[in-house]
């Protein structure tokens, strides 16, 4: 039986073979209920359910209400899809959602933002408090990441940025290299790089690099890991530049806390 234990965040959580955790007497006892499966262990600390603080899932309801209201009054389906940036698909699966929603004061006077994959999208969506909303139209699309946006999903999360950092602070863990965490193909990875170069060098207002901060007892005063622009971070690295946009995703209140402290002057 493999553990998958909760409480680290986003996707690549911590797995661990059952014989090593549990006593015999009590795995016997699991293996009557579950053998030879993936088992997920929520932490025994309370987490705050997905969207709880963010306020992104207040956000959503209004959306949707929003949407049925004009569709009511005339919007064709087509153009609340280009407004929303939404497929034409979803919109009416909200339209004729069987479930209504409570009915929620829409702000009228807040315009609709346009995603894009860049840097200054992130900054817009973060100025209007919806940060969390951009993570997730980034990673559904042009990061093609979905399992991170789901684990992303597990647990309320706190969101910082997009804040510029020194790049030192950071470093791949995504790369052909074997002490990578996550191998690929080395000429796939290289040639990307090189795309990403010149990409670069021609002024491209690429997205931000998506990082977690957190700490456990063999990272006691903090660490990062650089989920997402692992490829635009050693392209970077290779043009010398020395800081660039990331935004910081954090599970615990007080890895929140802690960060803020250590890096205070980022945060101004």
């Amino acid at each position: 039986m493999i553990v998958k234990e909760a409480g680290r965040g986003g996707n690549h959580l911590k797995y661990e073979n059952g014989k090593t955790l549990f006593p015999p007497e009590l795995l016997r006892e699991i293996q009557k209920y579950v053998s030879g499966r993936l088992v997920y262990i929520p932490s025994a600390d309370r987490k705050r359910s997905w969207g709880e603080t963010s306020g992104y899932r207040q956000y959503l309801m209004e959306r949707n209400c929003d949407i049925r209201e004009k569709f009511r009054c005339g919007e064709r389906i087509e153009d609340l899809a280009d407004a929303y940036f939404l497929s034409t698909e979803s919109v009416r699966k909200i339209i004729y959602a069987k479930k209504e929603e409570p009915i929620v004061h829409v702000k009228k006077e807040e315009p609709i933002l346009k995603y894009q994959d860049t840097c200054i999208s992130a900054r817009e969506y973060a100025e209007a408090g919806r940060l969390e909303e951009w993570v997730h139209l980034y990673l559904l699309s042009d990061g093609h990441n979905q399992p991170f946006s789901e684990g992303l999903k597990i647990v309320d999360r706190y969101y910082l940025g997009p804040v510029r950092m020194p790049l030192s602070l950071f470093c791949r863990c995504c790369g052909p290299e074997e002490n990578m965490k996550w191998r690929v193909e080395r000429e796939w990875f290289y040639k990307h790089v090189a795309e990403l170069e010149e990409i670069i060098k021609s002024g491209a207002d690429l997205p931000p690099l998506i990082v977690h901060y957190f700490m456990d007892d063999a990272h006691k005063e903090g660490a990062f890991e650089l989920n997402d622009g692992n490829h635009r971070f050693e392209a970077y690295t290779r043009l010398g530049i020395k800081t660039h946009d990331v935004i910081l995703w954090i599970t615990e209140k007080h890895e929140y806390d802690a960060c803020k402290a250590e890096y205070a002057e980022y945060f101004v």
